[in-house]
């Protein structure tokens, strides 16, 4: 390994929680070294969310940045409007559709947790151009944000309990990881203090976590989210609203008693111009072995109250992201100290899990979380060993971890109970115990999901939509641990689900055994690790620059 670089502070991910990080330290300690790399290739090339995000949060970072960052031009084309309608739904079967606010300005007013779940005066944003912003304003403070370097490991210095830095992926190898003639072996970076900010079951949070002794009280739990951006009519933009936003549940991944029983729900909000982008999420604790999510937005597109708005638009944009779920009691402790880090490493935004369930927002809380780690290391520069427990102690301070507990039980009691009865029940989350809740891959069982789309879901057409891209002559990034379990176990019990629900078309059966057969098509949504149901694949750090490219997402 060379050794050719060395900072005070190494930020991995240059996504909302590491840009705002490097925002707040550079305009505290302009005499700071700050540095961020992130695997894309551009700036927002990989960050996709539902992005509705809390004004406070943004204030609190720019304000001390400029007064009037809210008037400029840049700040306009990224904020598109604030919500002024918001609607919840619940759809019944192909057509019907039914509010229900009342119940959830009831639940703020009773204060109960599920009251949360209101959106009026966030802001309408695309997560990928809202990155994008933030990377130009950290460049100008002086931050150097470098894009297209890969960390594979952190470098955990076991005596003394600390980082010394991190170690990028090795570049120019061919398939059968050999060397060619551009063979570049990764470098070390080394630092004083390293902030992970990589985003939602990062390999380097993970390894740190594993390295470090970190725990978490109960298992994380995610989502998958696929989102389409669609271009649309004049009067159908009209119809819809530029200040709307809509959250659904129901049909067609949940109905109760005859089931499917599938959380999660349908998402709707206009992006700009004549776009309107159309989403679901789904837990990926359900159980059917032959759900395809993308199969689920499709019929969420189909129904006929979102119809109306989309009928013969033309989808310009698309891609999948995974969701940190299990809330505060998936957050990964010291457990001595309970930081959510150890010594000189913090863990930032979803690489920590800070999502709020009940909000169906994680945005403002990256965005704080950040801020709290740059006050943080402004406080103890000169400690760096105690830097965790300072971190976490602004972290409540800020709020975070109180908003946190709020909605610790929500995931956890739906995931334990289901939709039907988790639903109504996680209105007590805060007076129910805790339960104990299994991994998503074990939630697999043999039975089917009964709705299907009159046609099959165009994955190619869908990949394409998010420009991903690897170089094809490197080695495959995503890991298969034993064939032989796909062959002897999955195929005969499960039909190798991982062919129907990634939602790139990776994985294909090669006469009778699954292959990693298109991993240049990877969009690093991770599901496949977190949903095989025998725990069988694992996906690793590919090359740089590799992965989507998205740009309004």
């Amino acid at each position: 390994m060379q050794d050719h670089s060395q900072t005070a502070v190494l930020i991995i991910g240059a996504g909302p929680a590491g840009l705002s990080a490097a925002i707040s330290l550079k305009k505290q300690r302009p005499d700071l070294d700050v540095v961020v790399i992130d695997k894309a290739a551009g700036p927002g090339n990989h960050n996709l969310s539902g992005a509705v995000l809390e004004p406070g949060a943004l204030t609190r970072l720019l304000d001390p940045v400029d007064a009037n960052w809210a008037e400029s031009e840049q700040a306009k084309s990224v904020l598109l409007s604030k919500v002024s309608r918001d609607d919840v739904m619940f759809f019944w079967g192909k057509s019907l559709a039914f509010k229900i606010e009342p119940a959830i300005r009831a639940a703020k007013m009773l204060k109960m947790s599920f009251g949360q779940m209101g959106h009026h005066g966030d802001y309408i944003c695309s997560a990928a151009k809202l990155t994008a912003w933030l990377c130009k304003i950290a460049a100008d403070l002086g931050v150097e944000v470098m894009h297209g370097f890969a960390a594979q490991d952190i470098l955990w210095d076991e005596s003394r309990h600390e980082a010394i830095g991190v170690k990028l992926v090795d570049q120019g190898l061919n398939k059968e990881r050999h060397p060619e003639r551009n063979y570049l072996a990764g470098e070390v970076i080394r630092a004083k203090t390293v902030l992970i900010a990589e985003g939602c079951d990062g390999l380097l949070a993970e390894k740190f976590i594993t390295k470090a002794g970190l725990v978490r009280q109960g298992n994380q739990l995610y989502s998958l989210g696929v989102k389409e951006l669609i271009r649309v009519s004049n009067e159908q933009y009209a119809l819809f609203g530029a200040g709307r936003v809509v959250h659904a549940m129901g049909y067609p991944i949940w109905t109760p008693a005859i089931g499917p029983a599938v959380f999660g729900g349908g998402i709707m909000y206009p992006m700009g111009p004549n776009q309107i982008a159309v989403g679901m999420i789904v837990g990926l604790d359900y159980k059917y072995k032959d759900f395809n999510p993308q199969d689920a937005l499709t019929l969420f597109k189909q129904h006929r109250w979102v119809r109306r708005f989309i009928a013969d638009g033309t989808v310009v944009e698309a891609g999948a992201k995974m969701i940190p779920e299990g809330g505060s009691y998936a957050l990964p402790r010291h457990a001595e100290t309970g930081s959510i880090g150890r010594s000189n490493v913090l863990l930032l935004g979803d690489s920590a899990g800070f999502v709020n369930m009940c909000k169906i927002k994680g945005l403002h809380n990256a965005i704080e979380s950040g801020i709290a780690a740059a006050g943080a290391i402004v406080e103890g520069l000169d400690t760096p060993l105690g830097l965790a427990r300072v971190y976490t102690k602004r972290l409540e301070q800020a709020g975070v971890i109180r908003e946190m507990e709020t909605a610790k039980n929500f995931r956890q009691t739906v995931a334990r109970f289901g939709p039907l009865q988790g639903m109504p029940l996680s209105v007590l989350g805060k007076w129910l115990p805790q339960f104990k809740v299994e991994p998503d891959f074990k939630a697999m069982t043999g039975a089917t999901y009964r709705l299907r789309p009159a046609v099959r879901f165009d994955k190619d057409t869908f990949t394409a939509l998010a420009a991903t891209e690897h170089r094809e002559e490197q080695p495959c990034h995503l890991e298969i641990i034993d064939e032989s379990i796909c062959r002897d176990e999955c195929a005969g019990k499960y039909g190798a689900p991982c062919i129907t629900f990634c939602p790139a078309g990776v994985y294909e059966s090669i006469q009778g055994q699954l292959k990693a057969a298109n991993p240049s098509n990877c969009l690093h949504c991770k599901t496949c690790q977190r949903k095989c149901p025998f725990d069988n694949i694992r996906w690793t750090v590919p090359e740089p620059t590799g992965g989507p490219r998205y740009k309004s997402m």
